[in-house]
């Protein structure tokens, strides 16, 4: 099994900044790619930004400049710096890995984090 622990979620400014960070962890064989969602009330969960484990990178169009996803492979942890964060940010921010994990012989997973709450109020 694989678990991912999010950190950094909190209060901060409009305009202000914030990093969360994401840990794997478990009898992990490999991870393909990891994301980070963000469900705010009343929506739906939605993606934020992802990334490979090649450094490849997807974004969604509202963070497009502000928002920065990057990746430690050999600590499978991935990171997200927010910058010039804004009312609309404020969510519940849920980490996401596939990739494969070792058992009796190598299996796909899927997972996901606990969620962090970002919120971002004057």
């Amino acid at each position: 099994q694989v678990q991912l622990v999010e950190s950094g979620g909190g209060l901060v400014q409009p305009g202000g900044s914030l990093r969360l960070s994401c840990t794997a962890s478990g009898t992990i064989f490999s991870i393909s790619a990891m994301g980070w969602y963000r469900q705010a009330p009343g929506k739906q969960r939605e993606l934020v930004a992802a990334i490979t484990s090649g450094g490849r990178t997807d974004y969604a169009d509202v963070v497009k400049g502000r928002f920065t996803i990057s990746r430690d492979n050999a600590n499978n942890t991935v990171y997200l710096r927010m910058n010039s964060l804004k009312a609309e940010d404020t969510a519940v921010y849920y980490c996401k890995a596939d990739g494969l994990w070792r058992d009796t012989w190598t299996q796909p997973f899927s997972s996901w984090g606990q969620g962090t709450q970002v919120t971002v109020s004057s």
